[in-house]
């Protein structure tokens, strides 16, 4: 039986702000930058959709004017802070979140797979990311112990998807035959290809089917969300 891997984005594959209370995150950001720099800013200056929460926060400090070089050297002061935040906040970060359609069955039925093995790839620094999830009650059906390749790991989303697998290879002994992440923006895809996973991308964020086929170099899945599970199992050769 072959071993599988499969990684999941977060923001907008799994999950989504809603609400009122959907900024809870955002102000993690915020109270970043105003601790670090004495800065009163919001990530909503910049593009943040699919970059890793250090794209972010150097991106959005050199829109405030803070150079690049800076910004980067206060890399670990700065996730510090956010992680700060989140857990001051820890009893509402569930608020103003929910889980997509289709995403709590499909990871129940993957975890019951004795060769699946379950991690996560996203921008999100580790800490906030498993508290995200906690939060939300879907934590539970990722493999133990913990592991992905996060936004805390490398500026660059493209290395995360080779270091949730050299991670998952060491935790869980062996080589996987097939590797799969799933993602809902352009440089999810890009991640998976680069990173030799296949790439199956979801029409749950901002982007539509056009948009992540450009990017692909033509082995991408599209998928418009994650609720026909017959199509991600067969994805899988499941």
């Amino acid at each position: 039986m072959k071993r599988i891997l499969v990684t999941f984005d977060i923001d907008g594959t799994m999950i989504q702000s809603t609400g009122a209370n959907s900024n809870h995150f955002y102000l993690a950001f915020s109270h970043a930058f105003l601790q670090v720099f004495g800065i009163h800013g919001t990530i909503d200056v910049i593009q943040a959709h699919g970059l890793t929460d250090r794209a972010i926060l150097v991106n959005t400090l050199v829109h405030y004017g803070i150079s690049s070089e800076v910004a980067t050297d206060k890399l670990s002061d700065l996730m510090s802070k956010m992680i700060e935040y989140a857990k001051a906040h820890a009893k509402d970060l569930g608020d103003g979140l929910k889980v997509l359609p289709g995403v709590e069955p499909l990871l129940q039925a993957l975890s019951s797979m004795d060769n699946v093995i379950i991690g996560l790839v996203t921008g999100n620094v580790e800490e906030t990311a498993w508290m995200k999830l906690d939060a939300l009650g879907i934590k539970k059906y990722f493999s133990v112990p913990y592991f992905g390749g996060f936004g805390s790991d490398h500026i660059d989303r493209c290395h995360l998807v080779n270091i949730a697998a050299e991670r998952g290879e060491r935790l869980f002994p062996g080589k996987f035959d097939f590797r799969v992440h799933v993602g809902d923006t352009p440089n999810d895809i890009k991640a998976a290809e680069l990173g030799g996973a296949l790439a199956i991308g979801v029409c749950t964020g901002i982007f539509g089917k056009e948009e992540l086929e450009q990017v692909s170099n033509g082995s991408a899945i599209i998928l418009q969300d994650l609720c026909d599970h017959k199509s991600f199992f067969k994805c899988l050769g499941i």
